[in-house]
């Protein structure tokens, strides 16, 4: 997936998540799940495009870090939604499942990174990354 796709479908999971906390119901766990939901959901969409703008490889896999928790903590959140039944699950497992989607792109390209960046430290141990 590239990075522009990816920027699309954070941006997506973002507008998402904004819909589904306006039809969570006006009572204290509803508002309270709402704001948690609405910090993490929209999150993921800016830390992402802060990772595109990293400066070097360990920079962007801080953020990227940053990515995997936002929307891990996103589909706690709507597990709890859930199981409260604030919506009828169903209404949210489309949307847990991109969350878990999202946290597995994230883990498997900071891993990537990772790698990459051990991999070139080994073989060009001069050379700043």
């Amino acid at each position: 997936m590239t990075e522009t796709e990816l920027k699309t479908r954070t941006k997506a999971f973002a507008l998402r998540v904004l819909k589904l906390i306006d039809s969570l119901p006006d009572t204290r766990s509803g508002r309270v799940l709402a704001g948690q939901l609405g910090r993490s959901g929209t999150s993921v969409g800016a830390n992402y495009r802060s990772a595109c703008r990293s400066r070097s490889t360990a920079e962007m896999i801080s953020k990227l870090s940053i990515v995997e928790e936002e929307a891990d903590e996103s589909a706690f959140w709507l597990e709890l939604i859930g199981d409260h039944r604030l919506l009828d699950p169903q209404k949210v497992a489309a949307l847990h499942q991109e969350a878990g989607e999202l946290t597995a792109i994230m883990v498997a390209s900071r891993r990537t990174l990772a790698k990459r960046s051990q991999k070139s430290r080994i073989e060009n141990p001069k050379s700043k990354i």
